[in-house]
């Protein structure tokens, strides 16, 4: 069964033959294969997800190819990511967008202790399984810290215009450069989308959200929620400051504080 697609990928529902354990297949299309590029991307997903080992995180079983078919196997979570969840059920309640934040900073602080930055974090990237647990997904754009590897700029993601709602001002600026602040950041801007149902910027054309992320302050959340907590509030806001030093400064601390 096909999951669904992105610029990059596909997904299917498949079962393990053996072992009668279903996983989710993500392909890479046959005419991306003779783009090193791209080839690169996939295979930097699979490397990063695979050394990964956490509840927070969406596991990645094996990474093979068969010919010019390559495909990563992982696990297959049952439920829904946090995008479909807001915009079925509009805006969370304060506990619960402030606990799957909390679970999200978690599995982020795993994956950063590894060495490794998720660079994608946002809430169609984050799903909820049948026990509450949210699971990370997605690490297409990870990284591992410290390796000269061709970085993946805004202008060659074909995906960017949902990925610019959620991301770090200098990661548009130098996406080789940023640290794991850029995930709380994006983080942030997620959480924000929890409580109030629309990203921090959601007007205006991809150099203006971009621009907005760089310049502006998003409009308070007690427009949309003027009884919000006002503690969740200043961590939420924290969390996107503009400056990676006035955020939290390590994923495990912004957990502490969610």
């Amino acid at each position: 069964d096909r999951l669904g697609s992105g610029g990059m990928s596909t997904v299917y529902l498949a079962e393990h033959v053996l072992m009668h354990r279903r996983v989710a297949i993500k392909v890479l299309p046959k005419n991306r294969v003779n783009d090193s590029s791209y080839l690169a991307r996939f295979h930097r997903e699979a490397q990063a997800a695979a050394a990964l080992d956490h509840r927070n995180i969406v596991r990645a079983y094996d990474v093979d190819n068969d010919g010019d078919i390559h495909f990563l196997v992982m696990e297959y979570i049952e439920g829904k990511d946090l995008q479909a969840m807001v915009k079925d059920k509009g805006p969370l309640e304060y506990q619960l967008a402030a606990e799957y934040a909390r679970q999200a900073a978690v599995g982020l602080a795993h994956a950063h202790q590894a060495g490794l930055i998720h660079r994608d974090v946002k809430p169609a990237n984050l799903l909820v399984d049948q026990s509450n647990v949210v699971k990370v997904l997605d690490l297409g754009l990870a990284r591992f810290t410290g390796e000269d590897r061709a970085s993946l700029t805004v202008t060659y993601d074909e995906n960017v215009l949902g990925t610019a709602d959620y991301l770090a001002p200098e990661q548009a600026l130098d996406s080789h450069g940023v640290d794991g602040r850029a995930d709380i950041y994006s983080l942030g801007c997620s959480l924000y989308y929890l409580l109030t149902g629309h990203p921090p910027f959601p007007e205006g054309t991809l150099p203006q959200r971009l621009m907005a992320h760089q310049k502006q302050q998003p409009p308070s959340i007690y427009q949309d929620r003027p009884d919000a907590p006002p503690d969740l509030v200043q961590i939420c806001l924290r969390m996107m400051a503009k400056k990676p030093r006035a955020r939290y400064q390590s994923a495990t601390e912004a957990a502490v504080s969610t």
